[in-house]
């Protein structure tokens, strides 16, 4: 890793903050490591879920079987497709994935509708080009190029919003395992894939349909569903977790208490299933009311009583949030979200005062 890592930084990679618990894994791994990877499939499996004798906290608050399938899946001949509704840890998954196995996560391809075929696999530098011609060293290695050579996951985030002609040039990768540089000659001109490498993929489910898969590339991949949480105490824990991690991060030493954590969780099931607890039906807004989602206005939530309030958060200060969150994709989900704080949030107000606080930033629907 280069210095800068020692300077302050928004975000730091997996393997760079869980790196004192790869090493304790690494320590105790026994057994036998596929070729190219950096733990045995049970160790990684323990990185992901969690290892209490080993002090490795859980990351993935999910479905440990689904964990178990994607790490099979890795060792196989196919890639890897996590496919699900947005803000279910698909990305996260991946990148805990790939730093487990490859010890390294950085080797990313972020798919837009702008992404060119040789931007994931290799480019030239054009001054070399022009002076020397084609040689290894006016090559520019893309993703795919050092993940075939080096023998590492190769993460691919949003494939499906990547142009199909564009995805199709990943059928010879996967099922060949090595990429050709026709301008290269000889050995130059085959890259190998070595022992390790594979293709991790993410998509989102609403954007299904927006560059649909062939079929001939869904066949190189295994898919798996990443589906949201449904254990409200499995959500609340990750949820605070997440919160005071971010805070953390911020240098904010302030309280995100358990009151305000089931308001939170219990506030965006509601929504997102339609239904509360006490059989009230609620439209459910277009916007996406994943535990991601609940984690980001737990933290703004968070930071509002902070700097502008008494250090305490409160139920006003989840509201305004959730307002925000609800209101960003469509306009019409400010007759739902008025809906909601009139028949449920009105309710609970009467026996919790919380909740009460909650109904206060109502009146922000109408601005």
């Amino acid at each position: 890793m280069n210095a800068a890592i020692d300077q302050p930084i928004l975000r730091a990679l997996s393997e760079q903050v869980h790196a004192q618990e790869l090493q304790r894994l690494a320590q105790n791994d026994k057994g036998a490591r596929p070729p190219g990877w950096a733990l045995t499939p049970r160790s990684v499996r323990a990185f992901i879920v969690g290892d209490d004798k080993l002090g490795v906290r859980t990351k993935f608050f999910g479905d440990n079987a689904l964990v178990d399938r994607c790490i099979v899946t890795l060792m196989s001949n196919r890639g890897l497709l996590l496919v699900g509704e947005p803000g279910t840890a698909k990305s996260m998954l991946s990148e805990l994935l790939a730093a487990a196995i490859s010890g390294n996560s950085t080797c990313t391809i972020q798919g837009t509708a702008g992404i060119t075929e040789d931007q994931i696999k290799y480019s030239w530098n054009y001054a070399l080009l022009l002076a020397e011609g084609p040689s290894a060293r006016s090559l520019v290695r893309g993703p795919l190029y050092d993940a075939l050579a080096e023998g590492k996951l190769c993460r691919f985030e949003e494939i499906t919003r990547v142009q199909p002609e564009v995805q199709d040039c990943l059928i010879s990768l996967l099922s060949d395992k090595l990429l050709h540089i026709p301008e290269l000659d000889g050995e130059a001109s085959i890259v190998f894939a070595k022992p390790g490498f594979n293709l991790l993929a993410t998509a989102n489910i609403r954007d299904r349909g927006v560059h649909e898969m062939s079929s001939a590339l869904k066949r190189r991949f295994n898919f798996e569903t990443v589906r949201p949480i449904n254990d409200r105490k499995l959500e609340s824990r990750l949820v605070r977790d997440q919160t005071e991690a971010l805070l953390g991060r911020s240098n904010i030493d302030i309280p995100f208490d358990g009151d305000i954590v089931e308001l939170l969780v219990t506030a965006f099931n509601d929504l997102r299933h339609g239904v509360t607890a006490e059989g009230v039906v609620v439209e459910k807004p277009t916007a996406v009311m994943s535990s991601a989602e609940a984690v980001a206005v737990g933290y703004a939530a968070s930071l509002d009583a902070h700097y502008f309030g008494d250090g305490s958060v409160g139920g006003e200060h989840i509201a305004r949030q959730l307002i925000g969150t609800v209101l960003k994709d469509n306009p019409e989900d400010g007759k739902k979200l008025r809906h909601y704080f009139d028949v449920v949030v009105k309710q609970r107000a009467q026996k919790n005062k919380q909740w009460k606080r909650a109904l206060e930033a109502r009146g922000e629907l109408e601005r």
